[in-house]
């Protein structure tokens, strides 16, 4: 069982473990599930590439032919973005998965657990799941597993179409420590502005590495959320987005879409009806956020408590 579990990695990845370098872990359902191809495959290069930039290693985690990777060859991203069969996997289907020897685009919560089981501390992504609107009863398993497991995640705030000031309140229940980078305002991922304030801001990359090495030594055992704005160039109008969401909402309800194919259809509906204006800024907030968390990697990675 134990080799079934342990990440197959890269050679580029397995060294920089290995010698203390700084790795930055990235999903891989924006590949699969969350674009188009070949633009998701563009785009999963292009935010490796500003990992590196930062002189940061990225490592792209899915499940390949049922085995947990941490870092891809080309050839698998373009599986996960051209293969049909490729499924949606949070945390509670990787055993499934395992055993199944199924390929998976991997959650926020799937690659927070092969992050920590290949030892990366940082991870990259969108924006998290979290409370649904209307259902406090419907919560993403991206919430409980920041609280059980211990990676920083990088994001720009919860998904818009999502219920954020209950989010948060999960969040603070399970006592998950929630910083906003550069602002007062948590951010709402199209948008920086949420109406909901920050309830610890944090100004510098080395500041946020040095608050998750305390938060080990005290043992406090969870990860830790790093709200992200996105750029304010890339950012949507936050009452127009806020009416596009609504009326994508009224329209899964009206079609009977349900649980874990909610995000994925607000999601393509909101691309339709803006012109592409949602997906160009969900690319800008994904590259600015693999920025940062590869500045946040160095930072801890120099500090030589961990990677």
């Amino acid at each position: 069982m134990a080799d079934m579990i342990r990440p197959q990695m890269t050679d580029e990845v397995a060294e920089a473990l290995l010698t203390g370098r700084p790795v930055v872990a990235l999903e891989s359902t924006i590949i699969s599930h969350g674009m188009p191809w070949p633009r998701n495959a563009e785009v999963a290069m292009s935010v490796e590439e500003s990992v590196r930039e930062e002189g940061a290693v990225p490592a792209t985690i899915a499940v390949i032919d049922g085995v947990c990777c941490a870092g891809l060859s080309a050839a698998q991203v373009e599986r996960l973005g051209r293969d049909a069969r490729v499924v949606k996997a949070a945390s509670r289907d990787l055993g499934s998965c395992l055993v199944k020897g199924l390929t998976a685009g991997t959650t926020v919560s799937a690659t927070m657990r092969i992050a920590a089981l290949a030892g990366i501390g940082v991870f990259a992504t969108g924006g998290i799941g979290g409370v649904h609107r209307g259902d406090d009863l419907d919560v993403s398993a991206d919430l409980t597993e920041l609280a059980k497991t211990d990676v920083t995640v990088v994001c720009a705030g919860v998904k818009s179409i999502l219920d954020i000031p209950r989010t948060i309140e999960v969040l603070e229940t399970l006592r998950v420590p929630v910083v906003t980078y550069g602002a007062d305002e948590f951010p709402a991922f199209y948008t920086p502005h949420s109406g909901v304030v920050a309830g610890d801001r944090v100004d510098d990359p080395a500041q946020i590495a040095a608050i998750r090495a305390a938060n080990q030594q005290l043992g406090l055992g969870t990860g830790m959320l790093v709200a992200n704005p996105i750029p304010a160039t890339a950012a949507l109008e936050a009452q127009e987005i806020a009416a596009t969401i609504d009326a994508a909402l009224d329209e899964a309800k009206q079609q009977g879409v349900t649980g874990k194919d909610v995000t994925p259809f607000l999601l393509g509906r909101l691309n339709e009806t803006t012109d592409g204006t949602a997906l160009a800024a969900n690319i800008a907030l994904v590259l600015n956020n693999a920025t940062l968390a590869a500045r946040i990697a160095v930072a801890g990675a120099k500090g030589g408590a961990w990677v």
